[in-house]
C-alpha cells in the first residue's frame, strides 16, 4: 500500500472502535499516522477490539470522548452513529480540525469507480443481490460498507478492472462531499426520527447523488415520493425502477408478473416474479433495484435471472429459522420501523403470531397497529416499547382483535409465542423498534431470537 504523505507523521484521532474504527486504525497506521483512539466505552468492554489492533499500537483514550485529548490532531475520523453536534466535535471545528470518516476517506482514495446503495429499507438485500449477480457473472468485484465490512481494508485488493460495491447508511453519508459514480436510492421513508428531523434525514440521503457529475448515474424507485422528488435534482443520468407502472424511459419495471428492463428503447425480459426466492412485495422492489444496477454494470439479463433465482437471502431479513410443531418461525430482526414490520406481515398469507418490541423511534404506529388487528392472531410485546406497542394495538376498535401479551425479553416472547401459535401459523419476529434497549445490534437481537427458537422442544 502506498504511503499517503498527508497522513505520514500526522496526529489523527479515530472516534469509536467498532468495524469502522478498527478499519481506520489499521489503514491510518499503515499510512504512517500517529493514531489516537477515543471511545466512550471502557477498556474492559473493548478487550476484543483492542486486541485486534494491538499490532498498530495506537494511543487509547477511553471512557469518554474528551476534546482536550484530540486538539493536537489534524483530522478526527468519526464512526457512523457519532453525533456530529457533540461538544468535542464542535470544539475541534473551532480549532480548525478536519472532521472525516471511513466512508469519506474511502471515496477520496478509491482508485476505481464506485457503485453505492442507500435507502430507508432494502439497501442490504439489494447490495447482497447485486453481489450475488456479480459473483455469478464472474465479475471481479469487492463489497463493503454498512453491510459489515470495513471499506479501507478493500483498497489493497482493488485492481484496474475491479468493480467496487458499497452500502451506505444515512450516517455514513453525513460527512461525505463526493458522490459515487453509480448510486441507487431504494426508498426514503420516515426513519430515525428519534435522532434526526425529517428534513435532516432527507438531506443525508440526498448526498449519495448530490455531488455527481453529468456522466454519473443514479437509480431511483419511481414508486417512492421522495425518490421522485430527488430525480428532479439529479445532475447525472436518472434510471427508474417501478413495481406499480410501466416505464417509458430507461429503467426496470414489473408488468403482468414479469420483470422487464427498458434500455435505449429495447425491452428486455428479466424474470417472472414467481421465481424470486424471497417473500414479500418489498423484495420485488429490491430485485428491481439490483437488476437496474447490474444492467448498468454490464451484466446480461440471463445472468441476472440465474443469479436471483439461486439467491439464498440475508440473515435477519424474513429469515426462516425452523418449523416446530407445524409452526414456521421467522427472524425479521432488521425490522426497526413500523413500515418494515408492515412489509413483513404482508409477506405472509398464513395466520401470524407477531413479536414486537425494543426501543421506539418516535414513528407513527397507527397503520401497523391497524394491520396487526386485521392479520395477526396474537401479539407479544417486549422491551422498552412493550407497553407503548401493546396500547397502540389495543386501542384499535376491531371486531376480532388479537390477544396481547407483554413480556420482559426475547426469550420470554418466543416461549409465549409458542403457546399462542397453532398448526400452520407463522411466528414473525419483526420488532418495529431498535435493538438498543437490550442489544448492541439488530443482528445480536436476531441471534437471541434464533437461539430461543432452536431450544423449543428442549428447554421449553
Amino acid at each position: 500500500m502506498q504511503i499517503e504523505s498527508r497522513f505520514s507523521g500526522k496526529n489523527v484521532t479515530v472516534v469509536g472502535l467498532g468495524i469502522e474504527g478498527i478499519d481506520l486504525v489499521r489503514y491510518l497506521t499503515k499510512q504512517g499516522a500517529k493514531v489516537l483512539v477515543s471511545d466512550t466505552r471502557k477498556e474492559k468492554d473493548l478487550a476484543e477490539q483492542i486486541q485486534s489492533i494491538s499490532d498498530c499500537s495506537p494511543t487509547l483514550s477511553l471512557g469518554g470522548n474528551r476534546s482536550e485529548a484530540m486538539l493536537s490532531s489534524e483530522v478526527i475520523f468519526v464512526s457512523q452513529g457519532v453525533d456530529q453536534n457533540a461538544q468535542f466535535l464542535s470544539a475541534a471545528r473551532k480549532n480548525g480540525i478536519e472532521i472525516s470518516s471511513m466512508s469519506k476517506l474511502f471515496l477520496q482514495t478509491c482508485p476505481v469507480g464506485i457503485t453505492a446503495i442507500t435507502g430507508s429499507s432494502g439497501k442490504t438485500t439489494t447490495t447482497s443481490l447485486l453481489d450475488s449477480i456479480l459473483t455469478k457473472s464472474k465479475i471481479n468485484h469487492l463489497m463493503g460498507g454498512n453491510i459489515g465490512i470495513g471499506l479501507l481494508s478493500l483498497l489493497d485488493d482493488i485492481t484496474s478492472d475491479s468493480k467496487v460495491l458499497i452500502e451506505l447508511s444515512h450516517t455514513q453519508l453525513e460527512t461525505i462531499d463526493i458522490s459515487p459514480q453509480l448510486s441507487c436510492v431504494t426508498n426514503v421513508t420516515p426513519n430515525h426520527l428519534d435522532r434526526f428531523s425529517w428534513n435532516s434525514y432527507v438531506d443525508l440521503k440526498r448526498r449519495i447523488f448530490e455531488f455527481q457529475n453529468k456522466e454519473d448515474t443514479v437509480i431511483f424507485n419511481f414508486d417512492n415520493k421522495m425518490c421522485r422528488e430527488f430525480s428532479n435534482e439529479a445532475i447525472g443520468n436518472v434510471v427508474y425502477t417501478s413495481r406499480k407502472q410501466n416505464l417509458n424511459k430507461d429503467g426496470v419495471y414489473l408488468e403482468n408478473q414479469n420483470i422487464y428492463a427498458l434500455l435505449q428503447q429495447e425491452k428486455l425480459p428479466i424474470m417472472n416474479i414467481g421465481n424470486i426466492p424471497l417473500p414479500g412485495v418489498h423484495n420485488i422492489e429490491n430485485v428491481l433495484a439490483a437488476t437496474a444496477l447490474a444492467l448498468q454494470m454490464g451484466v446480461s439479463n440471463k445472468e441476472i435471472n440465474d443469479a436471483i433465482m439461486n439467491f439464498e437471502g440475508v440473515p435477519h431479513r424474513l429469515e426462516s429459522i425452523a418449523i416446530k410443531s407445524e409452526v414456521l418461525y421467522v427472524n425479521d430482526s432488521i425490522a426497526t420501523t413500523p413500515e418494515r414490520t408492515i412489509a413483513g406481515i404482508n409477506s405472509f398469507t398464513q395466520p401470524i403470531v407477531i413479536i414486537l418490541g425494543g426501543r421506539d423511534k418516535n414513528l407513527p404506529l397507527y397503520e401497523m397497529s391497524h394491520l396487526i388487528n386485521q392479520r395477526c392472531r396474537s401479539v407479544i410485546t417486549f422491551g422498552e416499547a412493550s407497553e407503548l406497542y401493546a396500547k397502540s394495538i389495543g386501542a384499535i376498535n376491531h371486531q376480532n382483535p388479537p390477544t396481547i401479551d407483554q413480556v420482559e425479553n426475547v426469550s420470554e416472547a418466543v416461549f409465549t409465542a409458542q403457546k399462542r401459535a397453532q398448526s400452520g401459523d407463522v411466528v414473525l419476529f419483526s420488532p418495529a423498534g431498535t435493538s438498543f434497549d437490550a442489544f448492541h445490534t439488530f443482528e445480536e437481537r436476531g441471534f437471541a431470537f434464533t437461539n430461543a427458537v432452536l431450544q423449543i422442544g428442549e428447554a421449553f
